[in-house]
């Protein structure tokens, strides 16, 4: 069928184990917020707010309804977060956060990716050190110095407070998302979150060439292709 059949196959194959995994990490989380709290989306915020994200990103209700069920369940899975830290090539580095039910197994299949480009692990704090742990939330809004005063009147103090044309974005401490949330909604009832991310950011950035990036490239698919790996933080210019 020639060569680009081919190509069209490897895609179409690459974008199907991206959204199996993209459906497998949410399925954690729903069946995670669901068994904290009570498994009911009108009854529980946090699940409710997980199950508009994986909506969002086109995860199928019948998977986030399995999910959901499962925790209804005496007993079940018991998944933990994990984060890893490594160094990579040239000045790179890496935070893995990993959601897992096996930290044996997934902690030796972070090592064999970084031992596959002859790199290795950090002990905690050897890499986060140089990384801001944050919250980002935006949403389309012409209300800023409304939402604004709901921060501040609920006790939070952004870290920044930005209008990029229309979309308010606020970046603030992790342990105050649900509360900046709850602020925004107290402004725009039901918003669509065009921003809804909590992870690690670099305080600055490296730029790597030649051999370096081909490793770097290497292991971020190494690392990205081990099933309980959830995110991937560095700071390398891409």
């Amino acid at each position: 069928m020639g060569r680009a059949y081919e190509v069209r196959k490897a895609s179409i194959q690459k974008n199907g184990a991206i959204k199996a995994k993209t459906y497998s990490t949410f399925a954690k989380e729903i069946y995670l917020a669901a068994k904290a709290g009570v498994p009911d989306v009108d009854m529980n915020v946090p699940l409710k707010r997980i199950v508009d994200k994986a909506k969002k990103s086109e995860v199928p209700s019948d998977i986030i309804n399995r999910a959901i069920e499962k925790a209804k369940t005496v007993g079940g899975e018991d998944y933990q977060t994990v984060i890893y830290e490594g160094f990579g090539p040239g000045a790179s580095t890496l935070i893995i956060k990993t959601l897992t039910d096996n930290v044996n197994r997934t902690v030796g299949e972070v090592r064999a990716c970084f031992n596959k480009v002859h790199k290795s692990l950090g002990v905690t704090n050897s890499v986060s050190y140089n990384y801001d742990h944050l919250a980002i939330i935006g949403v389309k809004s012409d209300k800023e110095e409304d939402i604004l005063m709901a921060l501040l009147d609920k006790g939070i103090e952004p870290v920044s407070f930005e209008n990029e044309d229309g979309l308010i974005v606020v970046s603030v401490n992790p342990n105050n998302a649900s509360s900046t949330k709850d602020a925004i909604e107290s402004v725009i009832p039901n918003p669509d979150y065009e921003i809804d991310e909590v992870g690690m950011y670099p305080k600055d950035k490296v730029t790597l060439e030649g051999e370096d990036l081909e490793l770097f490239n290497r292991l971020y698919g190494l690392l990205d292709e081990v099933e309980d790996v959830t995110d991937i933080y560095h700071n390398v210019n891409l």
